[in-house]
Parts: structure tokens; sequence; C-alpha cells
């Protein structure tokens, strides 16, 4: 096998969760190029079929299924659905959602909110499909560069929880990589354009990236790029890790 060929997915099922918008479908669509079938999940059904439709022109299958990872029994229906569609060895868990509220005035329900999609179902979905992914595989947690440092913005639960999923990532690598042959690992992304970041404050995005020592944005197909590497035969003696894709914000 030579070097880009461990790159390849071929035969293999993925799912990718939050796959209706934003990075979710730059992961769908790279891990379809490298030759995977993607099982597409989120709430937004109809978006899904705008992504499913990258994932066909790749040259692989699509399956659509709606669900909301918040809840345990929608997240062992994807895992349930993908399982019938072919050998599940990937997991992309990239739903999130975000808030700016400021901590004098965030509610227990704001904060909860946001635990519960971020982290608590990164984890309803992680142990769903740990449970079908027979030959074991790579599960891939989007956690992000606000989990490491500040935004300078009132983000308390978003940071929060982003900064749980590197220690669930570390957890479950330390329990799963010789017991079901599963590697976990965690992507911190730093700026990229997406919802979250089209609802930050004017001149606030500007502002970072003249700070940055790469002084741009990322470009998504850079975040999927490192997606593929985690998942596929490329990064098979990595587990427990946090890749941070963010053009040096951690060390600006």
């Amino acid at each position: 096998m030579g070097i880009l060929d461990k790159f390849r997915l071929d035969g293999q099922v993925a799912i990718v969760t939050g796959a209706s918008s934003g990075l979710g479908v730059a992961f769908a669509k790279g891990l379809a190029e490298a030759g995977a079938d993607v099982v597409l999940a989120a709430r937004r059904v109809d978006k899904l079929k705008d992504t499913a439709a990258l994932v066909e022109a790749a040259g692989r299958r699509a399956l659509i299924v709606q669900a909301d990872v918040a809840i345990p029994e929608d997240c062992h229906k994807v895992a349930a659905a993908a399982a019938e569609f072919g050998t599940v060895t990937v997991l992309v868990n990239n739903a999130g959602v975000a808030s700016a509220v400021p901590a004098s005035r965030e509610t227990p329900e704001q904060f909860r909110a946001v635990i519960d999609v971020n982290l608590n179902g990164s984890y309803w979905m992680a142990q769903a499909a740990a449970s079908v992914m027979k030959q074991g595989g790579s599960i891939v947690n989007i956690s992000s560069v606000l989990g490491l440092v500040t935004g300078g913005i009132p983000q308390a639960a978003y940071s929060a929880s982003k900064a749980a999923i590197l220690g669930l990532t570390r957890d479950l690598a330390q329990q799963w990589s010789s017991r079901k042959n599963i590697r976990v690992n965690a992507i911190a992304p730093g700026y990229f354009a997406s919802e979250m970041t089209d609802q930050y404050p004017d001149g606030y995005l500007d502002a970072h990236i003249g700070m940055l020592p790469m002084r741009r944005v990322g470009d998504p197909e850079e975040l999927a790029a490192a997606v593929v590497f985690l998942a596929s035969p490329a990064g098979g003696y990595v587990t427990g890790a946090t890749l941070v894709v963010d053009g040096g914000a951690v060390i600006a």
C-alpha cells in the first residue's frame, strides 16, 4: 500500500452528524471523495438533501437520517441505519450549537442547551456508533480552538463544552483503542466560515484574523483533509490526540 492509498476509505461507511450545513458538509464531501459511503444526520432534513447530492456527485452513496444527537434514542437510530447501510468504521461527531450570552445573564436553560448537544450529544453518538463498529474504526470529535483559548467574546457554554470534548476524547481513546480497536481523536478548528461565524459581532472576525500568524480564515477543505487523515489508515497510530487546525490562533 502506497502512502496516498492509506488515505482511502473505500468500501467503508462514515457517519457525519450536523451534516446539513457548514463544516459538516465539507466533512461529508471529503469522506466521500476518499471513497466512503456517508450517513448524513441532522435535524434539518431538507438541507441534508443538498449534502447528499455532493456525496453522490463524488460517486458514493448517501443515506439521510433525521436526528437530534441530544436524544440518545436518535443516536441509536442513526447507528442502526448506518449498520444496515454497510460496514461502519467512521464517526465524525460534528453536530453543535453555540451561544454568546454574558455569563452574568446566561440562564440554566441556555447553558444546558449547548452542553446537551455539544458534549452529551457527542457522547451518546460515540456510544451508539461504537456499538456497530464491529471491525473497529475511528471516531473524530469536533472540538474548537475555543476549548483551548478564549475568543474574547462571552461564550462560556460553548467553550466549556468544547474543552470537555477533549477530556472525553482522551478517556474514550483509553477505553476503546485496544478493547474495541476504535481510535478516538479530536480536531480543534480555528476560524472557518460557518453559521457560527456568521453570528459574530461586526468587525470581530476581521480583528482576530489580523492577529493570526497565517492572516486568513481556514478553507473548509483544509479541515476536511484533517478529518480524512484521522479517519483513515493514514492516522492508524494516532489515538487520544487533539489536532489543532487554527492558522496559529493558539500561539497568537
